[in-house]
Order: structure tokens, then C-alpha cells, then sequence
């Protein structure tokens, strides 16, 4: 009270009293109030915490971004920043992704390679799956997250531009188990860096020029060689770039289109395309390709002469995710892939006396399926077994009486038209025609019958062919979009407590407590 008496403030015994009181209120208060009013941003994880015993490259590091509200079962949102720049200013460059995250409980995964120009995406060790490179230890950043954090394994994203959508093109190729879905801007084909990459800064002229191409079986080839015997589901992938980039070869992006088609096994030309769609940053041409379940899993987006630095389409990075409203599940449907070969039919056994049939071939196995593999080619269909030799005919029983036909054998499978028997000799009278062979499965050879015609036998049926794949199930409609935040209309005060119980008991002692002391200073005036 000492500075109000410097002031000149007189006050009366009564009114000190109450100030104290409420001053002890107050702090009292400030004990009991939840500490979630906090906002969320980016902090740097212990290295320690995320690497475990991986052996990856020093110089990285971990940086993620929790919402206050996490959702029960959250996605994960990987962004990698460009070349010179840090996870700091990429957390500056996605604030739609943020605020998404904010509204819808998702988590950001930004890795960060301090001291380096570029990411590695141009050695062995970064191109193979657990190779100790830079994309191993982004890999060991989203599963240290899911494993935390309780996320969705099914629902894991990347995107990146230029030095990031290099990255992006990687981790998709290398870690195909990972991640579900990327977008990359003005990046290149998985595996291009590799042409003349040079380790002192992380770059190759080769690829940046476009000068570095591949037909696109090779370049699917060489995604498959960096995680081989991988026949699960394959991410599918959104690129952008401008046709006027210096920076990267806007070749590239030709490139990127042939081997993610032939990894997704998609055909060449786009299911569809249209122009002059407006986006936020830019006026696209697009391409379109879309899986045997009609789902889009390949996009090429061209901006007619923009270059190479451009700000990201956020929004639709997040509808291609399927981040732009809250979901329980990718929008992807599981596709099931191409159909195998069909196996050729067996040689059909030939026909000696009572010898039995070849046995059919079997079916050839069906290839497998990837999730977002194209529309199943029908099988081919299996040759056609030869035909079994007739059988010989029966003598001519006692008295020169016809021999009884013989019992009809069932001709090899597939087989083509079975010769007929011989002519019985000897007898009074011709023995009856031989029966007509079945077609179809593996029976015995035509019995021994009597003289007479030859039977003709029924062509055999020819080899099924491979089944067509199976087509998805349509996906669910999207709901409408986030709506804006809304305004703030003045705050409403509430006191909470840890355990609900301390703060009408404390409410309690100090309204007592206010009570005599006002008494106290009526007392006094009396």
C-alpha cells in the first residue's frame, strides 16, 4: 500500500482489505485456470526420440507441428521445403495446411537438413528403401509421429516444391508402404537427380536441364529396383509446374508423366484433360489419369508461361489429399489391378486301349493387383491340347454277330476332333458307329467297340481366358468445404479447475472473507 500513499491515495481500512482479498482471488485463480489456452507451433523433436538406432545422416532434423485439438486417429501432413530454405520458412509457406490442421486435428511433419543446400535424392543410399539416406530418415520421422500420436497409418501425405518436390518424387518411389498420396511443384522424376549428381551441393545439371531421359518402362524399372519384391498399393501424385521454368527444365515434367504412369500401370494418354482452369496462384492446362475404378491417381497440372517460383495451390493439394474437409478415410478407393495371363491347356493323353487322358494344364496364377493398378487385360487364352487317338475296334463276336459300341471315352481336355475307330473285320453284319467322344475334361480313351463307322468326336472347348479385374467400390461424396473462421464477438469468463472442486469452495472463503471485511469497516465509521 505504500504506493498509494506516494500517490496521495488515502483509502479506508475496509477498502484494503478488499483489495488483498481480491488480489489473493485472483492468483488463486490464475493456479487453477487449465493451461490449454496455448497455441500450438512448430517445435524442434530430440533426435534421439525419432532415430532410435537408424543409422541416417547427421545433419537431420525433425520438426512437427501439433494442433491443441489432435483427432482420435489424425492423418499426417509431410512438407518438405525447397533448396536454401528451412523447415521454418516452409511452415510460413503452407498456412492453409495449418489452419486445416488446426480445424481438423491433423499433424504437420516438417524435416529440416541444416547446413545443406538440397535434399539427397541423388544417391544410392537415399534411392534405396532402408538405405540410410535422407529419405530413411523422413520415413523414421512419420513413424516415430504415427507411433506417438496414435495416427493413421492409411492416411500419411507429402509435398514439397522444387528441391521438396524432389524429395516428394523420392519418398513416393522409395517408401511406397509409407505414404498414401503426394504433390509435388516443379520437381522431377524419381531418380533423375541421380544423372551427375554432385554431393558438395546436392545438385545435378544433368536433370535440372532436362537433358536426362528415359523411355517409361525404364523409368518404371527403375522405381521398382528401389524397394524390390514391393507389390502393395502405389501413392498416387499431383505435379504442377510452369512451361516458362529455367530453374528446372519444364522437360521434366514429360518425364515424370512417363514413369508414373508406368508404375501406376496407366496408359500414356490422359483419361481426360481440360484448360484454363483457374486456380489461387496461377491459369492451369490439366491431365487427368484415372485408375480401372475410374479414381484419379495421376495429375499434371501446366501453368502456360509461368516460371519457376510460384506459391503452392494449397487448396487443392488438400482436396487431392482429401484433407479439405474431416474424413475418416482416404477418398481413394482400394482398385484392384490387372489380370494374369491365362496358363495354357495340357496335351491331351493319347488313345490307347484303356490308356487314360492327359490331365488339363492348370490355369495360369492371375497377376497381382495393385490398389490403383490399371484396368485388367483380359487373360490369353490357353492353346488347345491335341486330340487322343481313337481306339481300336473290338472283334466281331461269336456266330458273326455285331459287336456292342463301345462305351464313349471322354475326349482330352480341350482337344480337337478325336479320329474315328477303326473298322471291326469279319461278321455278317457292320458293328454299330462308334459313340461320339464328349468334349471337356480328362476321361478314359474310347473303349474297344464294335465294327462299324467311324464316330466323329466333338471339337475340344478352348482355354478360358483371364479374368477382367474387379472394378471398386464408388467413393463417397465429399462434403462442402471448411468454412472461414468466424469473427470473435467478446469473451465470456468461466473459472475451471483441475479436479471441478476446488473453485466453488475457494469462491465460497473468499466471499466470506469480502463479507467481514466489510462488516469490520462498518463497524469502525459506527
Amino acid at each position: 500500500m505504500s504506493r498509494f500513499r506516494e500517490l496521495g491515495i488515502r483509502m479506508s481500512p475496509t477498502r484494503r482489505t478488499a483489495i488483498v482479498i481480491a488480489s489473493i482471488f485472483l492468483g488463486a485463480l490464475g493456479l487453477l485456470l487449465p493451461a490449454t489456452g496455448r497455441a500450438a507451433s512448430l517445435i524442434e523433436v530430440t533426435r534421439s526420440d525419432w532415430v532410435g538406432s537408424a543409422n541416417v545422416p547427421s545433419y537431420m532434423q525433425m520438426y512437427i507441428y501439433v494442433p491443441d485439438k489432435v483427432a482420435t486417429k489424425p492423418p499426417i501432413y509431410v512438407s518438405c521445403h525447397s533448396c536454401g530454405s528451412t523447415a521454418t520458412g516452409q511452415i510460413g509457406n503452407i498456412p492453409m495446411a495449418k489452419a486445416a490442421a488446426d480445424a481438423q486435428g491433423f499433424i504437420l511433419v516438417l524435416p529440416d537438413n541444416p547446413g545443406r543446400n538440397c535434399w539427397d535424392v541423388g544417391t544410392t543410399k537415399s534411392l534405396t528403401h532402408d538405405g540410410g539416406g535422407d529419405t530413411q530418415a523422413v520415413a523414421l520421422m512419420v513413424k516415430y509421429t504415427l507411433n506417438k500420436y496414435n495416427g493413421d497409418a492409411g492416411r500419411v501425405y507429402i509435398m514439397g516444391g522444387s528441391g521438396g518436390a524432389m524429395l516428394t518424387q523420392a519418398m513416393l518411389a522409395v517408401y511406397p508402404d509409407v505414404f498414401r498420396a503426394g504433390a509435388a511443384r516443379a520437381g522431377v522424376a524419381a531418380g533423375c537427380w541421380a544423372d551427375g549428381y554432385s554431393d558438395s551441393n546436392q545438385w545435378s545439371n544433368n536433370c535440372a536441364a532436362g537433358n536426362t531421359t528415359h523411355t517409361a518402362q525404364q523409368w518404371g524399372d527403375m522405381v521398382r529396383a528401389m524397394y524390390p519384391g514391393y507389390t502393395g498399393h502405389r501413392p498416387r501424385l499431383q505435379m504442377y509446374q510452369g512451361d516458362a521454368d529455367t530453374t528446372i527444365s519444364y522437360k521434366n515434367m514429360g518425364e515424370a508423366i512417363k514413369e508414373w504412369t508406368n508404375v501406376l500401370g496407366l496408359p500414356m494418354t490422359p483419361t481426360s484433360m481440360d484448360t484454363g482452369y483457374k486456380g489461387t496462384q496461377a491459369t492451369w492446362n490439366r491431365q487427368f489419369w484415372a485408375n480401372s475404378c475410374g479414381y484419379n491417381v495421376l495429375e499434371a497440372w501446366t501453368a502456360p508461361g509461368a516460371t519457376h517460383s510460384m506459391n503452392y495451390e494449397e487448396g487443392e493439394m488438400l482436396k487431392f489429399f482429401g484433407l479439405d474437409m474431416v474424413r475418416s478415410a482416404d477418398p481413394e478407393p482400394n482398385c484392384t489391378g490387372s489380370s494374369g495371363t491365362g496358363g495354357s491347356t495340357g496335351t491331351a493323353g493319347a488313345g490307347g486301349s484303356g490308356g487314360t487322358t492327359g490331365a488339363a494344364g492348370t490355369t495360369g496364377a492371375g497377376g497381382r493387383g495393385g490398389t490403383t493398378g490399371a484396368a485388367g487385360a483380359t487373360g490369353t487364352a490357353g492353346t488347345t491340347g491335341s486330340a487322343g487317338r481313337g481306339g481300336a475296334g473290338g472283334a466281331v463276336g461269336a456266330g458273326g454277330t455285331s459287336g456292342s459300341a463301345g462305351a464313349s471315352g471322354t475326349a482330352g481336355a480341350s482337344g480337337t476332333t478325336g479320329a474315328g475307330g477303326i473298322t471291326a473285320k469279319g461278321g455278317t453284319s457292320g458293328g454299330s458307329a462308334g459313340v461320339t467322344g464328349t468334349a471337356g475334361g480328362s476321361g478314359g480313351s474310347v473303349a474297344q467297340g464294335g465294327g462299324g463307322g467311324s464316330g466323329t468326336g466333338t471339337a475340344g472347348v478352348s482355354g478360358g481366358a483371364g479374368s477382367t479385374a474387379t472394378g471398386g467400390s464408388t467413393g463417397a461424396a465429399g462434403t462442402s468445404g471448411l468454412g472461414g473462421d468466424s469473427g470473435t464477438t467478446g469473451c465470456s469468463c468461466a473459472i475451471a479447475s483441475r479436479d471441478g472442486s476446488r473453485t466453488p469452495a475457494l469462491a465460497a472463503f473468499v466471499i466470506a472473507a469480502f463479507g467481514l471485511a466489510v462488516r469490520r469497516g462498518r463497524r469502525r465509521r459506527r
